[in-house]
Formats: C-alpha cells, structure tokens, sequence
C-alpha cells in the first residue's frame, strides 16, 4: 500500500525530492539570434518561481524586444515572448510536472525547448545541483 501511494504522488509531481534552491538550465545554443533559458526557485520540494525566456549575446532579454513582439504579432502567430513565456511558467508552477505543460499555438518552438529545460532543471534540483546545465 505504501509503494502505490508513493507511485501516486511521485506520478503527480509531488514528493519529486527537489532540494531548495535556484536552477537554471539553457539551450546549448543561440536560435536565430537568442538562447533561452529556466530558472526555478524550489523551497519545500515545490517550485516557487520560474522565470523562463531567451537572451541574446549581450544579455538583452527577448521578452523586453517590443519590436519582435510586434512582428510576431503582425505575422499571425496569435502570441508573443512576453505573453508564452509566462504562460509555460505558470503552468509549471501550478502543475510542479514538467510532462504536464502543454505547448501553445504559435510558440511551438519555445514550447519545446520549454520541455527540454524544464526536465533539466528539475532534475538538477533533485541532484540538488546549483550548477547551469546546457541543453542540446
């Protein structure tokens, strides 16, 4: 009885056995010009925060690119950096389950780096590893 409650909860998310602190993985490498990047915050083996985006060579964050943001609307994608960037966050934080966030229409690319990042660090959370993983 024990095994399948832990079967249970290890299946939902929780019990994961995160260790508190911040985790970043990124992408590898630079797409079109940007790399994106997870960071969480886990306390009490729940992610607390997340803030997911891309940065270009500089360090210039994608989602403060107003002029991509209105390209990206004025090409049909229905969504932009700011807006998906946010949503991906937030369903991590409310699903604490990187299998559970579901890409978005017109972020399908982000969306799939999203999972690739969102596996990484959470695996580095239950190492318990601060260090910046790189994702291919």
């Amino acid at each position: 009885m024990l095994g399948m409650l832990m079967l249970l909860l290890t299946g939902c998310g929780a019990g994961s056995g995160m260790k508190d602190g911040f985790y970043t993985a990124e992408m590898a490498e630079y797409s079109h010009g940007w790399k994106e990047y997870l960071c969480i915050l886990v306390k009490n083996d729940k992610i607390v925060y997340a803030e997911f985006n891309a940065k270009d060579a500089s360090g210039y964050i994608k989602a403060w690119d107003n002029a991509y943001m209105e390209n990206m609307l004025a090409g049909g994608t229905g969504t932009y950096p700011n807006e998906y960037t946010r949503q991906y966050v937030a369903q991590l934080i409310e699903s604490q389950d990187a299998d559970a966030v579901d890409a978005l229409s017109g972020a399908t690319s982000s969306g799939s780096n999203f999972d690739k990042l969102s596996h990484a660090v959470t695996e580095q959370a239950r190492k318990g590893d601060p260090s910046v993983v790189s994702v291919e």
